[in-house]
Order: structure tokens, then C-alpha cells, then sequence
């Protein structure tokens, strides 16, 4: 009997021990349903007329339909809510990289398949490039800091990408990095204001310049390459 009972005891704990599990789960899955509410309602807010800096707590509470004293349960201030963003936004652009070697392997050409990811990413979620574009020269250092580590990974995995198809030394493909993201970004801050018609005029310009930036660093690399032999040529006689 008190055997039984002592069963009867542990199997009840187990139960409580399995109950109490299963809410801590519960409670964290609404945590982080209810913190991206509010990093998707921040990014809603944003707009070519609406910069990060003019939100407000309350108007960022209400679009994500909670109550504003719950946003500290997730975002010290509105700060680390706008760090969050613009990591988001860093992910989005690597992952915008990687779809864009995969269209490269299935279609051929490196530099429409590029621009042509880029500027769908900018329709898609034109929010995100927002954020981006105008935080980068934004009143704001903590942020500025934080666009240009964002866009420094986005040059990074470029520059790799350049190095690995076109075998040239790691500092000239940053160079060529950085200058195509430059224009890519120009490019893209104009798309925003096209009209559907003129997008694609636009991109063909933004694939030109392009073609005119890789095909400018290839002779600048065979040049030197041939200035070097000729050097090395007279050093030796």
C-alpha cells in the first residue's frame, strides 16, 4: 500500500515537473511572438517620409497591438529596437548575397543576376533598405556605427566571392567590393522613387556601370601585372 502510494506520489510530481516545462516553453514562445510583433510594426512604420528617428514608443506599441509599458519586456529603449532592425537588416543583405549566387549558378551572368536580386529585395521589403539608407548618414552614431558593420559583412562576403571567381588578390577585390556596393545602394536609393516603368531602365544603367567597374579593376590587375614582369625583367639583367 505505502508502495502505491509512493508511486502514486512520484507519478504526480512528474506530471507537475512535465506541466511546469511546458508553460516555461509556452511563456518563452509568446516572448519572442510578442518581441516580433514589435520589430515587424517598426519596420511597417517605416517609409520614404517616416525615418526611425521620428517613431515613438507608443506609435510602435500600438501598430504592434500591445501595451506600451510590455515593450520593456523585450527592448531596453527605443535604441536597442533600432540595433535589432538594422541586424535584421544586415541578415536580410547577406541572405540577398546567397540568393544571388544561386541565381548566378542557374543564369550565368554575375552582374544582372546581382542587380537584378537587388532591386526585387528593394520592392519586396523597401522598409528594410529605408532603414538602411538613411541610417547610414543618420543623426544617430550608435546606429551609423551599426549600418556600416552591416554593410562592411555585406562588402566582406562580396570581396570573398570576387577573390574566389576571379583570383584576385584580396585587397583589389574589396576595392572593386566596395565601389559596386556604393553604386548598387545609389541605385537602389533612386529605385525607390521610380515608377514601375522607368525601374527597369534603371537597372540596365546600374548593370553598365557595373560591367564598366569589373571590366576597369581586369585591365587596371593586368597592367600591373605586366608593369611587374617588366620590373622584374630589368632587375634581373
Amino acid at each position: 500500500m505505502e508502495d502505491g502510494c509512493r508511486l502514486s506520489r512520484e507519478y504526480v510530481v512528474r506530471c507537475r515537473c512535465h506541466e511546469g516545462g511546458d508553460m516555461t516553453v509556452k511563456r518563452g514562445q509568446q516572448k519572442e511572438k510578442t518581441r516580433r510583433l514589435i520589430i515587424d510594426a517598426a519596420f511597417r512604420l517605416l517609409s520614404q517620409e517616416r525615418s526611425y528617428s521620428s517613431l515613438s514608443l507608443r506609435e510602435v506599441t500600438r501598430e504592434a497591438g500591445i501595451a506600451p509599458n510590455s515593450f520593456y519586456r523585450h527592448f531596453e529603449d527605443m535604441e536597442e529596437l533600432g540595433l535589432t532592425l538594422v541586424d535584421e537588416g544586415g541578415v536580410a543583405l547577406r541572405q540577398l548575397m546567397r540568393k544571388a549566387r544561386q541565381r548566378i549558378r542557374d543564369e550565368g551572368s554575375v552582374i544582372s543576376a546581382s542587380v537584378e536580386t537587388f532591386m526585387e529585395f528593394i520592392n519586396s521589403s523597401p522598409q528594410v533598405f529605408y532603414l538602411l539608407l538613411r541610417e547610414r548618414s543618420g543623426t544617430s552614431l550608435a546606429f551609423r556605427k551599426a549600418v556600416s558593420r552591416e554593410l562592411q559583412y555585406f562588402i566582406v562576403e562580396l570581396a570573398d566571392y570576387i577573390q574566389q571567381t576571379q583570383g584576385y588578390p584580396a585587397a583589389d577585390a574589396k576595392i572593386q567590393a566596395e565601389a559596386m556596393v556604393i553604386l548598387v545602394f545609389n541605385a537602389g536609393a533612386d529605385a525607390l522613387d521610380c515608377k514601375p516603368a522607368e525601374l527597369k531602365q534603371l537597372t540596365d544603367k546600374a548593370v553598365t556601370q557595373l560591367r564598366y567597374i569589373a571590366r576597369g579593376a581586369d585591365e587596371f590587375l593586368k597592367g600591373r601585372r605586366s608593369d611587374d614582369r617588366r620590373s622584374g625583367s630589368r632587375a634581373r639583367r
